[in-house]
């Protein structure tokens, strides 16, 4: 998953584009980059870390122009630590084209065998945001045979793009000399909203923000418009005027259920829909589970693991009528433990992440609710955490269902032999964590949940807890592929010893941009 900002302006959006990043570093804290265009002239800064880190005043200072655009990233395949890889990435022909990208490209390999032996491109890492740039260029070429480029020579473009991609993808790009254009696919996977605002300094002026989560615009003084629409095409020119198309044949939204359960803040509108009210909604429909699995009169207290879950927490233990506590506290500059690699890694990482406060868990039987359950490391270390902290009785509840499948849209999952609920009962994974009773949310109500907010969706893309891949063209063996790819770039581990002629092969399999 990666978060993804593009802003066009009358105003200097350096700064503005920094600001929104910082408000997506939640979706993704292992690189950062910025892109600005002046005239026909593009401006780029990128590198491996954070927000904060990436960005100091000399490089802010280089990055001038009132059109934008940037990306926070988090690997899910390609070479995970490569600073090559980091977003946005840039091709200077047709126009000069800055793009950054969220999601995952399924048909990433074939596609780059197209490029080379057909469009004649080169791709220089193994990321499939690069493959993206490429497919997208080629495209405009072809689409743009006279200047200058108009938008419907731009939708031209997008509607060709759409029909050569499988997977997710949400998009902005950046046209040097002609404006931004963001596209999203035509599923809708991956988030991807529109804002306006007013240019600060120039009344009655407005600038447009496109941008992953709504959170992004609303801490930036921009008001949500609307979402862009699976399959939907946005191109806003020089002079601030918006041009969009539908550009996919069939377009259904379908977006991303863990989004909702994890991935997004809280305070986010996506597709209509409240991410706060679909995790309040998620903690009612759990309690119906708790219920029928442990008698209220069991239970002393519902205590979240921080922090995704606290709204399913709440809403639980007040429809089970029990006290709500914070049992845990949260260091805030650790990462998320489910995508660092090595299990000794992770297992110190938890106890650097959360500390128990003793008073709450002393005596008591406690119910833990978690988000999701997806290796099973963090839920088993937790729980020992809360018996060591003196609880009698330790049940663990998840917002989320059984994570049996790996996702291949762009957020990083393991390999489906580290999956803890794969081939397992909920009764053998309650035993590898070790709690006392465990209990999990149902797919089909999380789904009517969602659903029930409002919107507009067609169904949601919920494979690693159903295992179906609403873009059709995920089987066993692309999964294993992709598997054995991951293993390449994050190292280690049986999947790792691929033979050495499969490696070429495996090596775009994935998505280096997530």
């Amino acid at each position: 998953m990666c978060g993804i900002v593009g802003v066009i302006s009358s105003a200097p959006v350096n700064q503005l584009i920094y600001d929104a990043l910082l408000l997506l570093q939640h979706r993704g804290q292992d690189a950062a980059g910025i892109v600005t265009m002046q005239g026909t002239r593009c401006f780029m800064h990128k590198a491996r870390g954070m927000v904060r880190d990436v960005f100091r005043t000399r490089n802010m200072r280089a990055l001038p122009g009132a059109v934008g655009l940037g990306q926070v990233r988090y690997p899910t395949a390609g070479n995970a630590y490569s600073e090559e890889e980091a977003q946005p990435f840039y091709v200077n022909a047709p126009f000069g084209i800055g793009l950054v990208h969220n999601g995952n490209l399924t048909n990433a390999a074939a596609l780059q065998d197209e490029l080379f032996e057909v469009d004649r491109r080169h791709i220089n890492t193994s990321s499939d945001t690069e493959v993206l740039i490429n497919i997208l260029a080629h495209e405009i070429e072809l689409a743009a045979r006279e200047l200058p480029l108009t938008p419907a020579t731009v939708f031209k473009a997008v509607g060709a793009v759409h029909r050569r991609l499988k997977g997710s993808y949400a998009v902005i790009a950046l046209i040097s000399g002609h404006g931004l254009l963001a596209f999203r696919d035509p599923y809708g996977i991956r988030p991807l909203v529109i804002g306006e605002g007013e240019v600060p300094g120039q009344p009655g002026r407005t600038e447009l923000m496109i941008a992953s989560e709504s959170v992004a615009l609303e801490g930036t003084g921009h008001r949500l418009v609307r979402d862009v629409a699976p399959g939907e095409a946005v191109f806003v020119d020089l002079q601030g005027r918006l041009h969009a198309q539908q550009c996919a044949a069939a377009p259904q939204l379908h977006p991303c259920l863990f989004e909702f359960v994890y991935l997004a803040r809280p305070d986010s509108v996506m597709d209509g829909i409240s991410v706060y009210q679909a995790r309040r909604n998620m903690g009612e429909a759990l309690a119906q589970r708790v219920i029928s699995t442990v008698p209220p009169n069991e239970i002393d207290v519902v205590i979240p693991i921080p922090e995704s879950s606290r709204p399913s927490a709440m809403q639980l233990a007040h429809r089970i009528g029990k006290p709500y506590r914070e049992g845990f506290v949260k260091n805030r500059y650790v990462g998320r433990t489910f995508i660092m690699p090595g299990q000794e890694t992770r297992k110190k990482s938890v106890r650097q992440k959360l500390n128990a406060i003793g008073v709450e868990f002393r005596g008591r039987n406690v119910l833990l609710v978690d988000d999701s359950i997806v290796r099973g490391t963090t839920s088993k270390e937790i729980v020992q955490m809360a018996r060591e902290a003196g609880a009698r009785r330790v049940y663990l509840a998840s917002a989320a269902p059984p994570v049996r499948h790996p996702n291949v849209y762009g957020i990083d999952m393991p390999t489906q032999q580290e999956l803890v609920a794969h081939g397992r009962t909920v009764e053998q994974v309650r035993e590898f964590v070790g709690a006392d009773a465990l209990i999990y949310q149902d797919v089909d109500a999380i789904k009517r949940v969602v659903r029930s907010l409002g919107g507009r969706l067609d169904g949601l893309e919920a494979s690693c807890f159903d295992g179906h891949y609403v873009t059709g063209d995920i089987g066993p063996a692309r999964i294993e592929a992709m598997q054995a790819q991951r293993a390449l770039a994050f190292g280690g581990g049986e999947d790792a010893e691929v033979r050495a002629e499969d490696r070429g092969r495996l090596a775009l399999q994935g998505s280096g941009a997530a």
